[in-house]
């Protein structure tokens, strides 16, 4: 864990970007995301049929904290994406940038809520790897193929093309190469766009996420950011979480961005963005159904609710908004 070296921290990345030989440092957390995630689908906090199908079952214990973490992730950033699909009545588009093991596409299919087309994209190593889960198990490969009324699927190493879902391998600090992969796919710039990244944009530099951010909201006139990373990167616990990570090979390009609530908010509305909101973790995690919330705090007992309370302070979600006044995108919370 990030503050006390027991485990991973909960909330570690899926994927994201970086340079040389931070490359291989950034791609083992989506490991130790994946793991951590099934683990606590195991142990009850969430439901997920298809995770199993991806991520191996690791046969070390999890930390309540970590798991506590990780539900209070999921579920943020699964209310803001329902809520966006809602609006648009499914009518849009939605890029998981940095998706790594993600099984949002397939329990979105289950739940009737899958947007017009669904993108994922990761680095071509990570895509090697999960389309060779999706080739390979039926589980996976039966729902894209459900929705998919072409004779083939498009596919090779690094890319699956379907009718309503596309995996891309790419590297998320080439702009051009990116979208010329996702218009390769369809991406159509004139459907309200959904864009997600979670623990992403800290392993890029400011220029470089700066860059990104500006990018989506220059290229869909109707669009939301969804940003899931640290902040409070400043004192004491910011500085042993980046220590840990340093001594994994993770460097943290882009960790001055993170000092507070107000510097991600801004950086959302100083690349073109109209609205941005951020809460830390705790907060959100505070405003969770207090049913649900009971329920998993049932499922183990937590000893150091002052840890839990620490790591939740040094995360946040944060959204943005542009366009879309007509189908109440500003009104979107969580």
């Amino acid at each position: 864990m990030a503050a006390s070296q027991r485990e991973s921290s909960p909330f570690a990345s899926p994927s994201s970007a970086s340079r040389g030989t931070d490359d291989e440092g950034v791609r083992g957390t989506c490991e130790d995301a994946s793991v951590c995630k099934r683990y606590a689908v195991s142990v009850g906090y969430w439901h997920d049929p298809y995770i199993e199908h991806l991520v191996r079952l690791s046969k070390e214990r999890k930390a309540p904290e970590i798991n506590r973490g990780y539900f209070a992730r999921v579920q943020g950033v699964s209310q803001l994406t329902k809520a966006f699909l809602r609006k648009t009545e499914c009518h849009c588009q939605i890029l998981n940038l940095g998706a790594g093991m993600d099984t949002t596409f397939w329990k979105l299919k289950d739940e009737d809520l899958l947007p017009s087309k669904y993108f994922e994209v990761d680095f071509p190593m990570i895509v090697t790897r999960k389309l060779h889960n999706i080739k390979n198990k039926p589980a996976l490969a039966k729902p894209i193929v459900e929705l998919h009324s072409e004779d083939a699927l498009q596919m090779n190493g690094h890319i699956l093309d379907s009718k309503r879902y596309a995996i891309i391998g790419a590297d998320l600090r080439d702009l051009p190469e990116l979208e010329e992969k996702l218009k390769k796919c369809n991406m159509n710039t004139q459907l309200p766009t959904l864009l997600i990244t979670e623990c992403v944009l800290i392993y890029m530099t400011p220029e470089q996420s700066a860059n990104l951010i500006k990018w989506a909201a220059n290229s869909f006139e109707t669009a939301m950011f969804i940003n899931y990373e640290q902040v409070n990167m400043e004192d004491r616990f910011g500085q042993i979480m980046i220590e840990n990570l340093w001594r994994r090979q993770c460097h943290l390009a882009g960790v001055e961005t993170c000092k507070s609530l107000e510097s991600q908010r801004e950086r959302l509305l100083a690349n073109g963005w109209e609205t941005a909101s951020a809460v830390d973790m705790m907060e959100l995690y505070g405003r969770l159904p207090r049913a649900e919330v009971s329920r998993i705090e049932s499922l183990e007992f937590l000893d150091e609710m002052e840890l839990l309370e620490q790591l939740m302070h040094h995360y946040c979600l944060c959204w943005a908004t542009k366009g879309g006044q007509a189908l109440g995108l500003k009104e979107i919370t969580c």
